[in-house]
């Protein structure tokens, strides 16, 4: 098996799930967070729908320099959505080349101080692909504490059952 034909199809099942956690944001509540160190839900639905970007920076670029980062900055869940979708979209035509290029060096920096170095691979599981599940988890959390129904992941949640 291709690295790709095992790495597309779960970008597809993880973007379908945060799509559905996305569009359970109730609106008027973007700017609310449980804790003052928390992100708010319009942030965390950002950087969740901000995560497929990086399959393509990894696999487009050998490097990512930190400085100057920011982070996107949708302000209504329509508007996330699309970010999610396009940002999807591109990953999936990033995660089209041959094994070998999975296996090239790729270095995150930040004012030109290397802050790790990995294989492209390993970069995509470690640093991307499992970034779904937690910021998922989190913005479950946030949905519990305000009594929105928690939709089901990998199987059924409480709220679904």
């Amino acid at each position: 098996m291709k690295i790709q034909e095992f790495l597309i199809p779960q970008l597809k099942q993880e973007t379908a799930l945060a799509l559905k956690f996305l569009k359970r944001i109730p609106e008027d509540r973007m700017n609310w967070k449980p804790h003052d160190k928390s992100m708010s839900i319009k942030e965390l639905a950002n950087h969740l729908a901000e995560i497929p970007s990086w399959i393509s920076g990894t696999m487009d670029h050998g490097s990512m320099d930190l400085s100057g980062y920011k982070a996107p900055s949708g302000a209504t869940v329509t508007e996330i959505i699309a970010t999610l979708q396009k940002n999807s979209e591109e990953a999936m035509k990033a995660l089209q080349k041959p094994d070998e290029a999975y296996h090239e060096l790729w270095e995150m920096t930040k004012d030109g101080e290397s802050l790790m170095q990995m294989p492209k691979l390993n970069v995509l599981q470690t640093m991307v692909m499992n970034q779904f599940p937690h910021h998922r988890a989190q913005l479950g959390v946030y949905f519990r504490l305000l009594d929105v129904p928690v939709p089901s992941t990998y199987g059924p949640s409480a709220d679904e059952q």
